[in-house]
């Protein structure tokens, strides 16, 4: 049905009309995107203009508006209709009375319409004390009625915004600030909000006033497709959920990519935020020349009376090579040319960071003009001026966004492409794998004196994640990646060695000292043949660090920290030589001997139930909360990791980190303990006495707490709410982990009771657990379990894989 045909359809059948042609528009196949958004406008204006004839009959000083994202005509499927009714003010009754034989028939067609009545003088008046107002009249649009009240109107609202933009356009850039603040940055966002989120809709139309203040102008470049594209893709929501929604939820990102076309939701995400990077990038560039007008507007008036009238030249501060700064920002000199120095873009962004101050969007889009590839290998300054460039810390990132804008990082590093904008489907990770990758740059500029090889540091953490854009273990990939970048970036064949050895390892520390057990020399023999050189030992200290702490809150504490510190250790010990024959012991502390102790002697549970705050890992950050320190001493006895997992699942207690060892006792005590070290929160409200505590122990052991039951009944009471699906979870056997035990591994969805499950199967399998380690990173449960048979010596091959897949089958059921 072509639009004619739809628009006659509407006019012939009123509201029904309207409503048939309306459905049998937005069911077409054939049509989307921008025609899509017109053609819905036009058969729009053409019912409401029929509602307006129908109920004006002829009468003047009256008009009907559209405003808003109806006045760009910017429909999409759920969207409001913003609508004004304009009038002379000479007849209130009729304008009352055509008000409402126009709104009623849009309600009653269950549309959502946002109105308003208003005489020219009043909506000027509202527009000058609302500033949301007077951004939707700057679009409004003539749908019916008296022409030249619309226009007049849209002269005047025009002039008041152009004369006031010096007053008007600081408010919106704050208006656009606290947005991005409550709602985030679309290019991040796992679930993002397309209009709210900054680089989002909003954002976008908040360019379009400032374009119209003919104070400044956005890059235009590129704005009107990722505009466009975020049009397409609310559409696309629009469809699937039959709701007015701005949030593409997870769960129905699938869906929305279907209908675009797009291959999946990945790559739905990834057009998502290479859109909101570009108007979120215009916007950085456009509100910077607002600032940079305004200053000038104020400082002027006071230059020319010293002066006597003329224009001053702009001063000009060289910084490097070719590069000078003007007007708080880095440009080009005069005699500079990128077509014949390579290196300007590096020279040039360095500087840029190293001051602080931001590079101009001239001089970023003349040298992406120019440039040209750098040889290979690189010449020494090229390297210099990369690794002073991801030295610089926070700077570096306003920087490296102003170079990706214009395509010369991909100059640089063709294989960032493969990162760019990908997102990564992990609750613990804050941002995109391009994003993650500087972000740790900065965080480990900050560790830089903490290393000899500080430049082998932070190559390495630009490209730690490289691989990530290929299949497969990225690990793995990335060092193939790693050690083609590092040479042509012109490091020797030692250094290309470390860097490659680094993006292998990158996870290696954290991993083994959260999971394994580290008094089995086999453990700390392991890290230090992968590691192979104290050197290399010392920058994956820091590498590890600054990973975690760019990746979120939930990936790094003082706990975490503390154990990787106690691995390098053990590790620089075998490095170096000076390790000892046999397991090193570990010596308790104080009260850990207090509880064991009072344990053989009572023969029963000792705990120890306290607050504890640890130094912060930054030195301007706040001491970290971990919660409670639980400490208990058990007679060593079969159930123990079941029961104490179980009693705190029962008292909505959270795991965050737990610890079980055999402690050895002091000479002239006899018996055997195990020593639980665990952090636990609460789930909600206030922790429970420790009495409590090791009351509903004592009866957990002895058999006498039906804990499975309590769960149950709990469960049952009250169900958890339904979230995202999960992915499934996932048991394996750790080869060669260790040769005095079987070390089984536990990925799965952090629940409650989950660990108190993992212990009573456990358990079952009639295995003794020597020791656990377990760990919670947002979401998802990491633990790992050094198992053995009864007699204590490992579970033989097949037995440890049997064990394993009827634990993944427990936990899945």
């Amino acid at each position: 049905m072509t639009s004619t045909n739809v628009t006659e359809e509407a006019e012939d059948s009123g509201p029904g009309g309207y409503a048939a042609a309306r459905l049998r528009l937005l069911t077409e196949e054939a049509r989307s995107g921008p025609p899509r958004r017109t053609a819905l406008a036009d058969l729009t204006d053409d019912w409401l203009g029929g509602l307006f004839a129908a109920g004006a009959q002829g009468a003047r000083g009256v008009s009907l508006v559209a405003v808003g994202g109806y006045g760009r005509a910017e429909l999409s499927p759920r969207s409001d209709l913003d609508l004004l009714l304009l009038h002379d003010g000479s007849d209130p009754e009729a304008v009352a009375a055509l008000a409402d034989r126009l709104w009623y028939p849009v309600w009653d067609l269950g549309l959502a319409l946002d109105h308003s009545v208003r005489t020219a003088a009043e909506a000027r008046r509202t527009a000058g004390e609302d500033l949301k107002v007077q951004l939707g009249l700057l679009d409004a649009r003539h749908l019916a009625g008296d022409l030249g009240l619309t226009t007049s109107l849209r002269t005047t609202v025009l002039a008041d915004w152009r004369n006031q933009a010096p007053k008007r356009l600081p408010a919106l850039r704050e208006l656009c600030e606290e947005r991005a603040e409550r709602q985030g940055e679309l290019q991040y966002l796992l679930e993002p909000d397309l209009k709210e989120a900054r680089g989002g809709l909003r954002d976008a139309t908040a360019l379009r006033a400032v374009a119209a203040s003919w104070l400044a102008d956005a890059p235009r470049e590129g704005l009107a497709d990722a505009r466009r594209r975020l049009l397409d893709v609310r559409d696309a929501l629009h469809l699937t959920t039959g709701r007015a929604t701005d949030r593409l939820a997870l769960q129905e990102q699938d869906q929305v990519a279907s209908e675009l076309g797009v291959l999946d939701a990945d790559a739905l995400l990834r057009q998502v935020y290479e859109a909101a990077r570009v108007i979120a990038y215009a916007g950085d560039v456009t509100w910077r020349e607002v600032g940079r007008v305004l200053r000038s507007r104020a400082v002027r008036p006071r230059l020319r009376a010293i002066l006597g009238g003329g224009k001053p030249a702009p001063e000009r501060s060289p910084l490097a090579e070719g590069v000078v700064e003007q007007d708080g920002e880095v440009v080009l000199a005069r005699a500079a040319r990128p077509d014949r120095d390579p290196v300007l873009p590096l020279r040039a962004a360095a500087v840029a960071a190293q001051a602080g101050l931001p590079l101009s969007l001239h001089a970023v889009r003349r040298m992406a003009a120019g440039a040209r590839p750098l040889p290979a290998p690189w010449p020494a300054e090229a390297r210099e001026q990369l690794v002073t460039l991801l030295g610089s810390g926070r700077p570096t990132v306003e920087v490296w966004e102003a170079l990706e804008a214009e395509g010369l990082v991909s100059l640089l590093l063709p294989d960032w492409d493969r990162v760019r904008c990908r997102p990564q489907r992990n609750a613990v990770h804050l941002w995109t794998v391009d994003r993650h990758l500087i972000e740790t740059a900065v965080r480990a500029s900050a560790f830089t004196r903490r290393v000899s090889r500080p430049d082998l540091l932070l190559v390495a953490a630009l490209l730690h994640d490289i691989g990530k854009g290929w299949p497969g273990d990225h690990a793995v990939a990335g060092e193939v990646i790693a050690r083609d970048v590092a040479a042509r970036i012109g490091f020797d064949q030692h250094d290309v060695t470390v860097v490659a050895t680094l993006v292998r390892h990158h996870l290696l520390l954290v991993e083994t000292a959260t999971r394994r057990d580290l008094e089995d020399p086999a453990t700390v023999r392991a890290v230090a043949d992968a590691v192979g050189a104290q050197g290399t030992l010392e920058l994956l200290h820091a590498l590890t660090e600054a990973d975690a702490l760019a990746t979120g809150p939930a990936a790094w504490s003082s706990w975490r920290a503390s154990l990787v510190a106690d691995l390098v250790g053990r590790v620089r010990a075998v490095l170096s030589g000076d390790v000892p024959d046999g397991p090193e012991e570990a010596v308790p502390t104080a009260e850990q001997e207090r509880l064991a102790i009072e344990a053989v002697a009572t023969g029963a549970p000792v705990l120890s139930l306290r607050a504890r705050a640890e130094p912060p890992t930054e030195p301007s950050g706040d001491p970290e909360p971990l919660g409670v320190e639980l400490l208990i001493a058990v007679p060593d006895q079969a159930g123990v990791l079941p029961a104490v997992a179980g009693v705190l699942a029962v008292h909505r207690l959270t795991v965050r980190t737990a610890e079980l060892r055999t402690l050895d006792l002091p000479d002239g005590v006899d018996g055997s303990v195990l020593l639980l070290d665990w952090r636990v929160a609460a789930e909600y409200g206030s922790l429970p006495q420790a009495a409590r505590l090791r009351a509903d122990l004592v009866r957990a052991l002895d058999g006498t707490l039906d804990i499975a039951g309590r769960l149950a009944e709990r469960d049952a009471a009250y169900p958890r709410r339904r979230g995202v699906v999960a992915p499934p979870p996932r048991v394996t056997v750790a080869p060669a982990a260790s040769r005095h035990a079987t070390v089984i591994e536990v990925r799965a969805q952090d629940a409650p009771g989950l660990l108190f499950r993992i212990g009573r199967a456990l358990e079952d399998a009639a295995v003794r657990v020597r020791s656990a380690h377990a760990s919670t990173l947002g979401a998802n449960a990491v633990d790992a379990f050094y198992v053995t048979s009864p007699d204590g010596s490992p579970l033989p091959g097949e037995e440890a894989v049997s064990m394993a897949r009827k634990l993944e089958e427990t936990l899945r059921a």
